[in-house]
């Protein structure tokens, strides 16, 4: 060998070092994979195979048989039907996406101002902010509820608040409460409710965008002629466009299938799917429509998920 030659690596070396990147690349995909199939996948078959079993007198028969030899499949898919024919069941997967728009859309128009402030406050007052935002989260949120429940009942201080300064008669001719001075179980108070619960779920997400955004970007606008509302249109909301589907997924998706909320702060024209599937399952003991329920309301979910989804994987190619 010439001296200053290195010598090239042996062949098995060479695929020792592919292998062991192959290695750490699969355990990186799998350990994902494994967490969706174990918690995921299989809880997701396990409710469908009771949706499409039979309703024994205890428990929902198997739908796999094995007697005298023959091997029997007896799938019932009559649930899926009642569902699609029942105007109970549609407007109650109706009612639930209304009122998650609508607090989706509440929590976005209160939590984007309060995410740009923090964004745009002194770094060392940002973490008492970020205390603030995550203060709720350290009592319990069946607590945060019924607290909720004292306020806009009579006598509550939030509800002689809005009965005094006539807000009750606003709500009236808006059509969110029935009468004046009647907050409670109302598509008001359940909105308000889930609005007050995951609000957090919002401004988190859009803190995390907006601070990270190049104010430069700001400064190039307004040197271009821009005035600061223009610069906010046209520069801030677009670049935080990821914050803001990220928050909208974070409340929309749970607020679809919330039971304590509407239960606690909503009444008979505010049944939404959760309570729906509670009463199927523990009232009418009726286990497979209880998880056919189920099952579509997660199809309804996964839905808006594989939006955000395609949003991201563009995202991803625009930037390369």
């Amino acid at each position: 060998m010439k001296p200053g030659h290195h010598a090239a690596p042996s062949d098995p070396a060479r695929a020792g070092s592919r292998l062991s990147r192959l290695g750490g690349r699969s355990a990186v995909i799998g350990v994902p994979y494994l967490w969706l199939l174990l918690f995921f996948l299989l809880p997701f078959a396990v409710v469908m195979k009771i949706a499409v079993s039979q309703m024994g007198a205890v428990h929902p028969e198997d739908v796999v048989t094995w007697q005298d030899g023959v091997l029997t499949l007896a799938l019932k898919f009559g649930n899926f039907a009642t569902i699609a024919g029942d105007p109970l069941y549609l407007q109650s997967y109706l009612r639930s996406i209304e009122y998650a728009a609508a607090t989706t859309a509440l929590c976005l128009f209160i939590g984007y101002p309060f995410a740009y402030f923090m964004a745009r406050a002194k770094p060392s007052v940002q973490p008492a902010l970020l205390m603030l935002v995550m203060l709720p989260f350290w009592t319990s949120f069946l607590l945060r509820a019924y607290a909720w429940k004292g306020l806009l009942s009579p006598n509550g201080w939030v509800h002689d608040l809005m009965v005094g300064t006539g807000l009750d008669q606003v709500l009236v001719a808006l059509g969110f409460v029935p009468a004046p001075g009647q907050l409670m179980n109302t598509p008001f108070s359940l909105v308000l409710g889930m609005t007050y619960t995951y609000l957090p779920f919002m401004v988190l997400p859009l803190y995390s965008t907006l601070a990270k955004m190049d104010l430069r970007l700001l400064e190039a606008a307004q040197d271009l002629g821009a005035t600061p509302w223009v610069a906010f249109w046209t520069v801030t909301v677009p670049l935080s466009k990821a914050g803001i589907i990220a928050g909208s997924m974070l409340v929309f998706i749970p607020c679809i299938g919330e039971y304590v909320v509407p239960e606690l702060l909503g009444g008979p024209e505010t049944l939404m799917i959760g309570r729906v599937i509670w009463d199927e399952l523990f009232f009418n003991n009726d286990w497979p429509m209880a998880s056919a329920l189920a099952v579509l309301m997660i199809l309804l979910i996964i839905v808006p998920l594989a939006f955000f989804q395609r949003y991201q994987a563009q995202s991803q190619e625009r930037r390369r």
